[in-house]
């Protein structure tokens, strides 16, 4: 039946529809190239998994390929193929066939069958008939257009000759079907596997959706999301970059079709663990985000979540809880690049200094992850406290505790325009310096414009009005913000570790790219030796006391926070997000 669909391909013109058509069957991406040059490119598709996912390379002048399709012929059985010329597209043809039979001129004397090798790569409506059946409506089907294609200002990772930006498809996908669609292509990893990006066009470099780089404008409805997947068509820009004296491709849309089925059977292969199926979630609304995480990482980062809301000193803290807000600011950590932490909250106004050990321990150790993960942190500290943090910054780096010296910057309120100029480069909107803030323990404004400690003493004049900062970060796109506990930041720690070892997070932040294994043996340990732990939280809250830094609810230079011990409530709530964290990942950190 196949072959004789084969043989008469071209009477359905440019496959642009073809999931409709062929339903069912895999479809592949061509990419005809020199010998000398497919060892590299087959090198450059393993580092590029998503966009590139190879099916099969074929011997130097092989025309068939029978794993794929019986009775094939590559010369013939795409509908329309694009000539390249020195990395220029110079024509399209029907056949390949004139090539190999014909008396080659001087641009054709590497033609087929000789001496090109063919590769054969997965594509994406390979699963759009799997969206049809989880509901899921594919405009471009239902516009009669071909999918929306577009290169991207995201880089491939280069191999040889070959470097080249990231293309990607985009369907919309009503909001409220977004996980649906990335389970159900997460599971066909030969047709680019799960997005590589959710939201706003423009973080991919996208300026306009109207006008497509390859392929068809595809209309999106009332709720529809922009869903991004990596394109086999990043092949051609591959071609376009490497400039081989003469290359043959697919035309865009036109498909090979194979006999494979688009899905195995389900006694051919053991069924996926739904542990490691990735699920869906908001980031941040302006610029529209959204983030991939498997399910086993998100039911850990709850059970960190649950841990931290225990209220072993009656302090009603459990009032507060809100189901995954530890996850979404896990999530938006892991997409920031810069950091600000602010904490300090000078309850004990009588003294000096006045800070409490509530806080600092939470956000040095969430620095900490912070730096281990490669992005910049900044602390953020009243102008009265800044040479007592620089010291425990300091000290803090020499025992260990710190990864490494931070920054340390003020706030002063100069005028209606203060908070976005310290925001933002030249008071830019389009130029943030941070893209998240968090608060530890911090005192906020009240209604009257004063601060005050749990004792309703006003305290303004020991606090800056950093508060204004996540007010003004409100209407800034691009910045997010995070309200957290000190055994939050620990938990923050935790999660954000969690993230980087979730392979199905991992492969979202890096949009398919990179070589596997995605995390290696040396960042995983650096990873964790950076985790909070007992010694390292011990020796920190020593350091505190040796400052002069007292335990907010009872006041003593003790070793405690909020009036409990260290030992055992703190250094067991620590072991505790520790066991959770650590639990499975000593066996296989990427399974997560």
């Amino acid at each position: 039946m196949f072959s004789a669909l084969r043989s008469s391909r071209r009477s359905f013109g440019c496959l642009r529809r073809s999931w409709s058509t062929f339903k069912g069957y895999q479809q592949a991406n061509v990419v005809v190239l020199p010998n000398h040059l497919a060892d590299d490119f087959e090198g450059f598709c393993h580092c590029n998994p998503a966009p590139l996912p190879l099916l099969y390379r074929s011997q130097p002048g092989e025309t068939s390929c029978d794993p794929l399709a019986k009775n094939a012929d590559i010369r013939s059985d795409v509908s329309e193929y694009c000539v390249y010329e020195d990395g220029r597209l110079v024509k399209a043809v029907s056949s390949l066939q004139s090539y190999s039979s014909q008396s080659r001129t001087a641009s054709e004397q590497h033609g087929p069958p000789a001496d090109m090798v063919t590769f054969y790569l997965g594509c994406s409506f390979g699963f759009e008939g799997k969206l049809q059946e989880a509901g899921i409506p594919v405009r471009n089907v239902e516009q009669g257009r071909n999918v929306s294609m577009y290169r991207t200002a995201v880089g491939c990772v280069p191999l040889g000759v070959f470097s080249c930006p990231l293309v990607v498809t985009m369907r919309p996908v009503p909001v409220g079907l977004l996980g649906p669609a990335v389970e159900a292509t997460h599971l066909n990893p030969l047709a680019h596997g799960a997005p590589v990006h959710v939201g706003e066009p423009a973080l991919l470099g996208i300026k306009d959706l109207s006008t497509p780089h390859y392929g068809d404008p595809v209309e999106l409805q009332p709720g529809d999301v922009p869903v991004f997947w990596a394109c086999g068509v990043t092949a051609i820009e591959a071609i376009l970059s490497s400039k081989p004296s003469l290359a043959f491709s697919h035309s865009p849309g036109c498909m090979f079709l194979t006999d494979v089925p688009d899905s195995p059977p389900p006694s051919s292969s053991v069924s996926p663990d739904p542990e490691l199926s990735p699920l869906c979630f908001q980031v941040s609304h302006n610029p529209l985000l959204y983030s991939l995480v498997s399910r086993a990482a998100v039911g850990k980062i709850r059970q960190l979540e649950r841990i931290i809301t225990d209220d072993p000193g009656q302090r009603g803290i459990r009032a507060l809880f809100v189901q995954d807000e530890l996850l979404h600011a896990c999530l938006a950590l892991s997409h920031s690049s810069s950091v600000a932490i602010t904490t300090g909250f000078p309850t004990h106004y009588m003294h000096s200094p006045p800070d409490e050990t509530d806080g600092p321990p939470g956000a040095i150790a969430m620095a900490t992850m912070l730096l281990s993960l490669g992005k910049q942190v900044t602390l953020l500290t009243d102008s009265r406290a800044v040479d007592m943090n620089r010291a425990l910054v300091d000290e803090a780096v020499r025992k260990g505790v710190l990864k490494a010296a931070i920054p340390l910057v003020t706030f002063e309120d100069r005028g209606p325009d203060s908070a976005l100029h310290f925001l933002c480069h030249h008071g830019d909107p389009s130029k943030p310096r941070f893209d998240h803030l968090v608060a530890i323990e911090r005192s906020g404004r009240a209604q009257d414009g004063n601060y005050y400690n749990m004792r309703g003493v006003n305290i303004k004049h020991l606090v800056d009005p950093i508060d204004d900062l996540f007010i003004a970060a409100q209407t800034i796109p691009g910045i997010t913000t995070t309200g957290v506990s000190n055994w939050g930041g620990y938990a923050l720690a935790c999660g954000l570790y969690l993230l980087h070892t979730c392979l199905s997070h991992q492969r979202y932040l890096r949009k398919g790219l990179g070589p596997e294994p995605l995390v290696s043996n040396q960042q995983l340990q650096d990873w964790r030796s950076n985790l909070p732990s007992v010694q390292k939280e011990e020796l920190f809250l020593a350091t505190l006391q040796r400052f002069g830094i007292r335990s907010g609810k009872s006041g003593n230079l003790a070793m405690e926070v909020d009036g409990l011990t260290f030992h055992p409530t703190h250094s067991d709530m620590i072991s505790r997000l520790l066991e959770v964290t650590l639990g499975s990942s000593e066996q296989n950190p990427a399974d997560c």
